[in-house]
């Protein structure tokens, strides 16, 4: 047999899928595409980087590795799980995704995501814009009597921190307070007209999660416990998630 001679040694061995599939909720479906295309049909991220979830999914089933993990194309992926709702093998695109972003080493991850996160884990308001809970209360409260001052018909209007038995808590994007504070306005108005019993936190009100983004699972889950934790102790019935 000369050296040029081609031997098929079969189908190359995939430890991120193997990996992979011992994660995701039974298995992910991972090893039922038809190739039919309809998830990259409808995904927004079609065509960036030379990819989109079909071609993703197919190198990673055939054992293409370090070329599917690796690529940027992974963090361009917005997670939406249309792919899912589309797909006839309802196949869980989107936490492989996650399962990609968690192999790269944390210092190469996109620097964005990353710095919001470790913004969000300096104190207990999660807030990816680094706003501490003490100046969340301020700016509410600021901007409430404002608008309880200029616009009669909302003089009763509140928006509450941290009451307690409230039916929702609710919690904010960040940017708001700090850049848009009148941002936050028509969200009061909706709840107030419509009678609704809710409370903002003083700990854990940003409503963003880059760490969960970031594939950093210690940090998303720290950052959601501290929001749980706080609607727990206020004893609210329903997390109502703005985001």
């Amino acid at each position: 047999m000369s050296e040029s001679t081609i031997k098929i040694k079969g189908k190359k061995e995939s430890t991120f899928l193997d990996k992979a599939k011992g994660i995701v909720p039974e298995g992910g479906n991972l090893n039922l595409c038809l190739t039919c295309g309809a998830c990259a049909s409808g995904c927004p991220a079609t065509g960036l980087e030379d990819m989109d979830p079909r071609k993703f999914l197919r190198m990673v089933c055939m054992g293409l590795d370090e070329q599917a993990v690796k690529s940027p194309w992974v963090w361009m992926c917005t997670m939406c799980q249309r792919c899912i709702y589309v797909c006839p093998m309802k196949i869980d695109i989107p936490q492989l995704v996650f399962n990609a972003r968690a192999e790269w080493p944390r210092e190469e991850r996109p620097s964005g995501i990353m710095k919001s996160c470790d913004m969000a884990l300096r104190n207990d308001s999660n807030s990816a814009m680094g706003t501490a809970p003490d100046d969340f209360v301020f700016v509410v409260e600021d901007v409430l009597a404002e608008y309880q001052e200029s616009q009669p018909e909302f003089k009763d209007m509140q928006a509450p921190v941290d009451k307690e038995g409230a039916f929702f808590f609710l919690n904010q994007n960040s940017r708001e307070p700090v850049t848009e504070p009148d941002e936050m306005v028509p969200l009061w108005k909706i709840l107030h007209l419509a009678g609704v019993d809710w409370t903002y936190g003083s700990k854990g009100w940003a409503a963003e999660n880059y760490c969960l983004f970031l594939a950093d699972n210690q940090c998303w889950e720290r950052v959601t416990r501290v929001s749980a934790n706080q609607a727990d102790e206020l004893g609210c019935k329903v997390f109502l998630n703005t985001e």
